[in-house]
C-alpha cells in the first residue's frame, strides 16, 4: 500500500510571485487561509482512523504554497502542531512543498529538528527560458543548488515537473528530464500544462499566443519521462494533475490535455508499445497470440474500451488475442506466446 499523505494546503502563502499557469484555488481546492489547531488535529485523526490505513507510515504534508517562504513564526506553528503526532509515533514525519530559491541552510536545520522528512521542490522545468516565460522567478541553477543542500542534510527529495509550458519544446523537455535524472531525487511528479481560468496562461491562450499540448502529444511526452525515471530507479508518484471539486466546475479548465485518469492513458500507451515491439517482425498474421501479465496491469494493457486489443489485432492481422493473468508475474512485464514460442519483455518495475 502506498504511503498515506495527510494533506494541508497553504494557499499562495510564501510565494513571492504568481506563476503564469497558477490558480491554486482550483488545483488545491478552496481552503481557508489559516490552519487552526482544531482543524489540524481533527483532520489528522480522521486520516489516522481511516479503515484502509496500515502501519505508521503516514506523513503530514503542507502543499499549495511555498512553505519555507512563509513567515518563520507560522512555519514554527505548523510544525509544532505536527510534533505531538510524530513524538507518539502516529506519523512518520512532515512533508513540505517549496520553491528552490527559498531554501537555505538555517531553515533546513530548523525543519530537520522539527520532524520534516521530505521536501518536494517545484522546479517545473530545467530550461531557464521556459522558467522566465512562466514567471517562475528562479533559474535551473537554483533547483540544482537546493537539491544539493537537501541531500547533504539527509532529506528525502521530490521534484515537480510540467510538460508543455510556454517556450517548451521536445528537446527542451528531454533536457529537463535528463537534468532531473542527474539530480537523483527520490521521487518526481509530472503533468502536462493545463490552462486554468483566471491565469496569465489563459490570457495567452485566448489571444492566440499560447497553444497547449494535444492529448496525444502530452501522452507521448509524459511517457518518455516515465520511462526515463523508471529506468533510473526514481519513483514517479503522480502523472497528471490531481482532480479537485473546483476543477470540475464548468469553465475552470479553459484548455489543455486534462484527463482525470491521465496516468492510465500513459500506461496504456506504454503497454501498447511493448506489445507492438513483441509482435513486430514476426510472421503472425492470421494467428492467435496470448499475453501474460500481472492482474494489476490488465486494465492498462487492454486499454479503454479494449482499444489496445482492437488496434493490435487490426495492425498485425491477428485472429484473436487472449490475456492470461499470472498473480506472481511482476508488474510492468509482459510475456507473449505465439507460434509455440514464448518471449518476455518488461517496461520497468513500478
Amino acid at each position: 500500500m502506498a504511503q498515506m499523505i495527510i494533506p494541508f494546503f497553504i494557499i499562495y502563502q510564501g510565494c513571492p510571485n504568481r506563476c503564469i499557469y497558477c490558480n491554486v484555488h482550483k488545483t488545491a481546492g478552496d481552503f481557508s487561509g489559516k490552519i487552526t489547531e482544531e482543524t489540524f488535529r481533527r483532520t489528522v485523526q480522521e486520516y489516522l482512523n481511516h479503515p484502509k490505513r496500515k502501519g505508521n507510515g503516514a506523513e503530514i504534508a503542507f502543499y499549495g504554497g511555498n512553505f519555507t517562504g512563509m513567515a518563520k513564526d507560522y512555519q514554527a506553528e505548523l510544525l509544532g502542531l505536527a510534533s505531538p503526532f510524530i513524538e507518539k509515533g502516529l506519523v512518520q514525519g512532515v512533508r513540505i512543498s517549496t520553491r528552490p530559491d527559498s531554501i537555505d541552510g538555517e531553515s533546513l536545520g530548523v525543519m530537520k529538528r522539527c520532524g520534516v522528512t521530505t521536501v518536494e521542490i517545484g522546479a517545473q522545468s530545467m530550461v531557464d527560458e521556459v522558467l522566465q516565460l512562466s514567471n517562475r522567478g528562479h533559474g535551473a541553477s537554483d533547483v540544482s543548488a537546493a537539491m544539493g543542500m537537501l541531500k547533504e542534510r539527509g532529506f528525502k527529495t521530490g521534484i515537480h515537473l510540467m510538460a508543455g509550458l510556454p517556450g517548451d519544446s521536445q528537446s527542451g523537455f528531454e533536457y529537463t528530464i535528463g537534468e532531473t535524472v542527474a539530480l537523483k531525487p527520490d521521487m518526481v511528479r509530472i503533468h502536462p500544462t493545463i490552462v486554468l481560468e483566471d491565469t496569465g496562461l489563459a490570457e495567452l491562450f485566448l489571444n492566440g499566443t499560447y497553444q497547449p499540448l494535444s492529448m496525444p502529444r502530452a501522452i507521448e511526452m509524459c511517457k518518455y519521462a516515465l520511462r526515463k525515471f523508471e529506468q533510473a530507479g526514481i519513483a514517479v508518484i503522480r502523472v497528471g494533475l490531481q482532480t479537485t471539486r473546483e476543477m470540475e466546475i464548468e469553465g475552470s479548465i479553459v484548455a489543455g490535455p486534462y484527463h482525470p485518469a491521465f496516468r492510465s492513458l500513459v500506461e496504456e500507451s506504454m503497454f501498447f508499445d511493448m506489445a507492438s515491439a513483441m509482435l513486430t517482425d514476426r510472421e503472425i498474421s492470421g494467428q492467435e497470440v496470448i499475453f501474460s501479465l500481472s492482474p494489476k496491469d490488465v486494465s492498462c494493457f487492454l486499454g479503454r474500451k479494449n482499444k489496445n486489443m482492437q488496434t493490435l489485432k487490426e495492425t498485425f492481422g491477428l485472429t484473436k488475442i487472449d490475456v492470461s493473468v499470472d498473480p506472481v508475474q511482476e508488474r510492468g512485464t509482459l510475456a507473449m506466446l505465439a507460434d509455440g514460442r514464448k518471449s518476455m519483455t518488461e517496461r520497468c518495475r513500478h
